[in-house]
């Protein structure tokens, strides 16, 4: 008698590195807002990957589209040029709407790998500031600049860059030593800020417009603004990590301008993967065409600062990536995804706040990237070590709700953008209910 095959469960406990703390439910197809597991049972799912599945499980035209460029050209060395990774570089620029360029790669982390990587190639080699006095001493910019200022609560990924980027202890411990050259400052705090602009090492800001990791904070449009103008007045790089809140899940293809209301500031690069295209891996970098005198006395733009042999990628901007991410682009444009993130984000909104349990703290949220905080008191009537936000979303599996939690205490919501008022009417009643069974 042949071996039964091993269950899912079974697969990843003998096989699979433990680098996650899984849920215990096995996902077997998905279409839409919806998924359903081995068993058959349906989940409105309300995660989308953690904000990846922008057009829903399955669309069609996203299928079809990769399925075509699947039989056409799935791979080539970007020693090569294709004209879908160009046109797809185009369509990006045009999402920020000011002159720049595209590096493709394959996930956040690595997005924001090129642009640690670039801001120490402008420390290095672009002109330094002139001489400024501070706290009346003269104080001249090292020859080379590398320091990176970025926000506590942040997170920018787990490589090793993006774990000394983020500013979450968390995920240092049993990295030491970590890397050097990253402050961290207290979000949305002025004078933090321009107190660690003094520092002259410091060659660049990096922060996400709305922290997503920590459960949805957005930035202050007076953070923004000051931060562009400390860039600005310091000769710095300012940097936004768009990687969970952008492309469309705020309501607008960049999400710092859902917080401005404008276009009045512009970033010096974006970072960006997720949504970017529908669940096929890929992340991006926009860097923009920004003057800079070089040392060598030459003129260049910062989007060339990386020249040939400086970064690269083997899988980054392949024809099936961008054949996936153009019609992701399209499916957002066409079925006017923006509005709808935009109404279906305030409908969200409010629906969780007219929930009224006393055990929802606050509600934040920007589009379609929204949290609850749990009140602390939750805790209190957890066996130890149980986590409110865990607690939380597992009841909410069992009614058949995924959503992803966010710290000790907050639980995001993350639907498609294409998600409709009775998915979010069906979604708030789930979590009314598991929340007044918790009280």
């Amino acid at each position: 008698m042949e071996d039964q095959p091993l269950q899912t469960r079974e697969l990843f406990k003998e096989f699979v590195v433990p680098t996650y703390g899984r849920f215990d439910v096995q996902l077997e197809r998905g279409e839409g807002a919806h998924v359903w597991d081995e068993s058959g049972k349906r989940y409105l799912d309300f995660g989308a990957g953690i904000a990846v599945t922008s057009v829903g499980h399955s669309h069609p035209r996203l299928a079809a589209a990769v399925f075509a460029q699947m039989q056409r050209l799935v791979h080539t060395s970007n020693l090569y040029q294709t004209r879908l990774q160009g046109q797809l570089a185009e369509r990006l620029v045009g999402c920020v709407g000011a002159p720049g360029k595209i590096f493709f790669c394959n996930s956040g982390a690595e997005a924001n790998e090129a642009l640690y990587k670039l801001a120490r190639k402008f420390g290095n080699e672009a002109l330094p500031p002139p001489p400024r006095h501070s706290a009346g001493m003269l104080v001249e910019a090292p020859i080379s600049r590398h320091g990176m200022i970025t926000m506590e609560g942040s997170f920018h990924g787990r490589t090793l860059g993006g774990i000394a980027a983020t500013g979450q202890d968390k995920v240092k411990k049993g990295f030491e030593p970590i890397l050097p050259g990253f402050q961290h400052v207290p979000f949305n705090d002025l004078p933090a800020l321009l107190a660690a602009v003094q520092d002259p090492n410091t060659v660049a800001i990096l922060l996400e417009p709305i922290q997503g990791e920590i459960g949805i904070r957005p930035a202050t449009p007076e953070f923004l603004r000051h931060a562009r103008d400390l860039c600005d007045r310091h000769q710095l790089l300012l940097f936004f990590d768009e990687v969970q809140c952008g492309l469309g899940r705020t309501g607008d293809w960049c999400a710092w301008k859902s917080i401005l209301g404008t276009d009045e500031i512009l970033p010096d690069g974006v970072s960006w993967a997720k949504g970017i295209a529908g669940g096929v891996p890929m992340g991006a970098v926009w860097i923009r065409n920004r003057p800079v005198q070089l040392k060598s006395g030459k003129e260049t733009v910062l989007s060339d600062l990386l020249g040939p042999g400086s970064h690269g990628t083997t899988f980054g901007g392949t024809p099936l990536v961008c054949a996936a991410g153009l019609e992701v682009i399209r499916i957002i444009e066409d079925e006017g995804l923006l509005e709808n993130a935009q109404i279906q984000g305030a409908l969200a909104l409010d629906s969780l706040r007219r929930i009224g349990s006393p055990l929802i703290r606050e509600v934040r949220g920007v589009g379609l990237m929204l949290a609850f905080e749990l009140a602390g008191d939750l805790a209190t009537r957890l066996p130890e070590g149980r986590l409110p936000s865990i607690h939380v979303v597992e009841a909410l599996h069992a009614e058949g709700l995924l959503t992803v939690p966010s710290g000790p205490r907050a639980v995001r919501w993350l639907p498609p953008l294409n998600v409709t008022a009775s998915q979010i009417s069906e979604a708030t009643e789930i979590t009314a209910k598991v929340l007044a069974h918790c009280a």
